[in-house]
């Protein structure tokens, strides 16, 4: 048997190798963006300076038209604070926590308001029905703790005898010296002014300092209101 030798491998010349490194550059899509640079090692992602200078054009106006309608939405007229609710001229709070009568009274102070006095037919209607429906037992701003059976307001002023319709059946009763009124279900009761309740605070509406034609004037020469 003769020996048999396998072929060996022979070495590529300069320009073979050259061509074979060529070659194997084409396996690259050009659609990643490689581009083949001086040599034949390197390899590059190209880049679009203007395409970047646009998108950063384009990021500069977004912030601008932002910072812009931030100002235009504090310069709006609102009444009532957040969380307030407006009812002909007046802001009222129905607060969430339950206080007794005169922490409740300290409560309205704390922001600006007093524990709701009622003034109309209208307004009384309007507050039994937020109770109501939020079925709380809530202070409004009525006692006779000066002198018992003498209803009045926190700010002194007596209660009209056209309001006396609004009492429950029964009541007031004052059983068990129950000298502070609250809303309960379709009217007013007395109860202990040690009880925690829920409570309404009451406050005038701020005046708008700009009219709306004022206002809408404004809106339309502002470069935010042509934005698409």
């Amino acid at each position: 048997m003769s020996d048999s030798k396998e072929p060996r491998a022979q070495p590529l010349g300069l320009l073979e190798e050259e061509e074979l490194i060529t070659s194997g550059m084409n396996f690259f899509p050009r659609d990643f963006g490689f581009r083949q640079t001086r040599g034949y090692k390197s390899l590059a992602v190209s880049k679009n300076p203007s395409s970047q200078r646009l998108e950063q054009s384009k990021q500069d106006e977004i912030s601008q038209d932002l910072s812009q309608l931030k100002a235009a939405v504090e310069r709006l007229c609102r009444p009532c604070p957040w969380e307030w609710t407006f009812f002909q001229g007046n802001c009222y709070f129905m607060s969430n926590s339950q206080r007794n009568w005169h922490d409740s009274i300290t409560a309205c102070q704390e922001v600006g308001a007093q524990l709701v006095i009622i003034k109309s037919a209208e307004e009384q209607n309007f507050l039994q029905l937020q109770s109501s429906r939020s079925n709380r037992f809530t202070w409004m701003g009525l006692s006779d703790l000066n002198q018992e059976g003498t209803w009045q307001w926190v700010d002194d002023s007596p209660l009209s005898t056209s309001f006396k319709q609004y009492w429950n059946r029964g009541e007031p009763n004052n059983i068990g010296e129950e000298d502070c009124v609250e809303f309960n279900g379709n009217g007013w009761n007395d109860d202990k002014c040690s009880a925690a309740k829920f409570w309404i605070c009451k406050k005038s509406a701020a005046s708008c300092s700009r009219d709306e034609g004022e206002l809408l004037s404004s809106a339309s020469a502002s470069p935010i209101a042509h934005v698409a």
